[in-house]
């Protein structure tokens, strides 16, 4: 159901402002320790530097662990137009932390292209179908990294 519910245009459009606003919250107040997105995918939250001001922005993603030291962050942005503000700041700056599990990590991350893309894709697909249906729903692919312990 709630798989079903995630699929729907009208999540797309509610849930971008509702979701990270709630994450946020909650994770700082559990000081790292809770993220409420993370009771249906992993979650972390992700500190890179903004693409444009330099600045640190910290987001609450969703993320499928990789292997022993790698996580896939997916850019989906709940099958909306346009790319997720945090994948322009990984493309510019890939030198990224985030905090999983209440630890902070040093991350880089890489943009996955070709089959090694494909594969992460089919791995994503599998752990959260909604993803399917956010990438029919979009013309543009949807961008998706690898972050590696630095």
């Amino acid at each position: 159901m709630v798989q079903r519910v995630s699929s729907t245009r009208a999540f797309a459009r509610l849930a971008p402002h509702v979701v990270p606003a709630l994450d946020r919250t909650v994770h700082r107040l559990t000081r790292g320790r809770v993220l409420l997105s993370a009771r249906l995918l992993p979650g972390a939250i992700l500190t890179a530097t903004g693409a444009r001001s330099g600045l640190p922005r910290r987001t609450p993603l969703a993320c499928l662990p990789d292997g022993d030291d790698g996580w896939l962050l997916i850019g989906s942005n709940f099958g909306r137009p346009g790319h997720p503000a945090w994948t322009g700041n990984l493309l510019k700056h890939p030198e990224a932390e985030m905090n999983w599990r209440g630890r902070d990590i040093p991350v880089r991350a890489r943009l996955l292209t070709g089959a090694e893309r494909a594969r992460a894709w089919r791995a994503a697909v599998a752990r959260w179908p909604p993803y399917a249906a956010y990438q029919a729903r979009v013309a543009r692919e949807i961008r998706l990294f690898r972050l590696e312990r630095r």
